[in-house]
């Protein structure tokens, strides 16, 4: 698990060692819509793999972006939710979208917009 370091240049050298890579920018935009399931998480972000996910998930959740939630039910039922901490991110993370989009547009690449419609995006902020 990636720990982070005592000491950093700037807070941007810290949101990258928290957020960066393929995958958890993927993980947390999916939760922005609610708690999910391990397997919704995955159909989700269909080329992420099973040992990726829980190691993102993990690394998460152990810099408090993340809850994992166990039911005590047959069968065992976990599920993922962004904390009040992860939550912040939300913003960012949405403005990242619409930045994508005009870039996209701008440039002529096809783009599906994001699952997250700007509206709901708009009543939440």
């Amino acid at each position: 698990m990636k720990e982070l370091q005592q000491d950093y240049h700037c807070a941007i050298d810290m949101v990258i060692e928290l957020i960066g890579g393929k995958w958890k920018v993927l993980i947390l935009w999916n939760l922005n819509e609610g708690d999910k399931r391990f397997n919704e998480l995955r159909r989700s972000i269909p080329d992420i793999t099973q040992k990726m996910l829980t190691q993102q998930l993990r690394e998460l959740e152990a810099h408090g972006l993340v809850s994992r939630t166990v039911f005590q039910e047959v069968p065992p039922r976990v599920e993922y939710a962004t904390t009040a901490l992860g939550k912040k991110l939300q913003k960012t993370l949405f403005e990242m979208c619409r930045w994508g989009d005009d870039y996209a547009e701008e440039k002529g690449i096809n783009m599906n917009r994001c699952w997250t419609t700007y509206d709901f995006m708009e009543e939440q902020t």
